[in-house]
């Protein structure tokens, strides 16, 4: 076998599989060595699971040689974010306090990968409880972006590790989650394609409850072809063709297009261009209740983890957690009862309102983050500290309004240097069409580019 088994996507790899030319074995070694190699200096691994990942690779290979085919991603190898639970490997949700009975046991999201083959690598780093934009984990350590192997700079949050992996050719795809963006921040930042799933298209059990009423699961990956596998085998929903040409995309304001880097809009503009040129049509709708960010998104969340962990717990935990995860959680103190059931309530009448735009337009589209990764030391500055709080700004609003939503890299119509994010946004259970449409675009704008290693 010569180079990554997966360079051209998770169906070749299936047929190479299939036609002999590569085994489960050999894909899976050739990541463990990619992880050994690197994860020292890239941390997007918590624990790696060395031995029963070859032991799961050789039990695929006899069983496919037997006759036995579990289907389009039998042998992928893949990494699970570290606040889902896998049998037989620690969880720590990026805590060093003790919180895996939160969890609970492995559930059905790890459990669909098992009967579908994919052989688990091991668990990636998280922000702490995964409550946090930019990465930075005080607890248990920051990945670093690989995009810059001499600057460490923010990986984004809180499915850090899983993006990093992803990017660094440490996994074919990893598992996040997203409750205010923690799949999509990551993929914009490190260049990889992250899918926000639908609330409750993926099961949450076994999965830490930051926000029952916003938890997502879904995957970072290499490509839109991959995610429209991935949701074909999980979801059992497939993804037909859709031409771009005669669709609507929605630019929503405020909020979305306010204090870009000149890079993002430059890129993002370029982008709307090359779209408009295949027959999309490109419209501005007025969403004031943007606005609302700031007050319904924290009432919601802070609550809710308070309610997981208890005020003792946090209590209990507060002393060793990161600063900015026990500043954002303790928020949650000091709502009041009646606050919490009026911005569940605005989340309700938020999504029916969001609902009635895709009545006159296919998918909203907007940059995925504001900026590009900054440097983890520039967090010492308080304007960078600020600024760096815009990373969940454009993706928690997606959330709010109840919408599966996509990621795709675009850098290539900038410098390139480092990675920015183009986000889809589509109405709750349309994912299939999503993704769908997320290739057509995939087809025109590049499938983004690896960062480049010490190879």
């Amino acid at each position: 076998m010569q180079g990554n088994p997966f360079e051209n996507g998770i169906a070749a790899f299936g047929a190479d599989l299939r036609a002999g030319r590569v085994t489960v074995e050999q894909a899976v070694e050739f990541y463990l060595k990619r992880i050994e190699r690197y994860n020292p200096k890239l941390q997007a691994y918590q624990v790696v699971d060395n031995d029963r990942a070859l032991s799961a690779a050789r039990s695929l290979d006899l069983l496919l040689a037997s006759g036995t085919d579990l289907g389009p991603l039998m042998g992928v190898p893949v990494a699970v974010k570290d606040i889902i639970t896998v049998d037989g490997l620690p969880v720590t949700n990026g805590s060093l306090y003790p919180s895996a009975h939160f969890n609970g046991k492995e559930g059905g999201v790890v459990k669909s990968l098992r009967q579908l083959g994919c052989v688990i690598l091991g668990k990636t780093k998280t922000v702490e409880f995964a409550l946090g934009a930019t990465g930075v984990n005080e607890a248990r350590g920051t990945p670093w972006n690989p995009w810059d192997l001499q600057v460490h700079r923010l990986p984004g949050g809180s499915s850090s590790g899983s993006a990093v992996a992803t990017a660094a050719q440490l996994c074919a795809f990893a598992l996040g989650s997203d409750t205010g963006g923690s799949i999509r921040i990551p993929a914009s930042y490190t260049g990889v394609f992250g899918h926000k799933t639908s609330m409750g298209l993926w099961p949450t059990d076994g999965v830490f409850p930051l926000s029952p009423t916003l938890d997502s699961i879904g995957p970072l990956c290499r490509s839109a072809d991959d995610a429209a596998l991935i949701h074909e085998s999980v979801a059992a929903e497939p993804v037909k063709p859709v031409s771009l040409k005669g669709l609507k995309f929605a630019k929503p304001s405020p909020v979305f297009f306010e204090a870009l880097d000149t890079e993002v809009q430059l890129c993002f503009e370029a982008t709307v261009d090359q779209l408009i040129e295949q027959g999309v049509e490109v419209v501005d709708i007025e969403m004031p209740e943007s606005l609302e960010r700031d007050q319904v998104f924290p009432i919601i969340v802070g609550s809710e983890i308070i309610s997981t962990l208890g005020a003792n717990g946090f209590a209990d935990a507060a002393p060793m957690m990161d600063t900015v995860t026990r500043t954002r959680a303790a928020i949650g103190l000091d709502v009041k009862a009646e606050e919490y059931l009026l911005a569940r309530k605005r989340h309700r009448q938020l999504k029916e309102r969001a609902a009635k735009t895709f009545e006159v337009c296919d998918a909203w589209i907007s940059p995925t983050v504001a900026m590009v990764a900054m440097p983890v030391d520039d967090l010492q500055q308080e304007s960078s500290k600020q600024r760096a709080l815009l990373s969940s700004r454009n993706t928690q609003l997606g959330n709010l309004y109840g919408l599966c939503a996509t990621s795709l890299p675009i850098q290539k119509f900038g410098s390139g240097k480092l990675p920015i994010g183009f986000q889809l946004m589509m109405q709750s259970g349309s994912d299939a069409r999503l993704l769908a449409i997320s290739k057509s675009i995939e087809n025109v704008v590049g499938r983004g580019a690896l960062p480049a290693l010490d190879d």
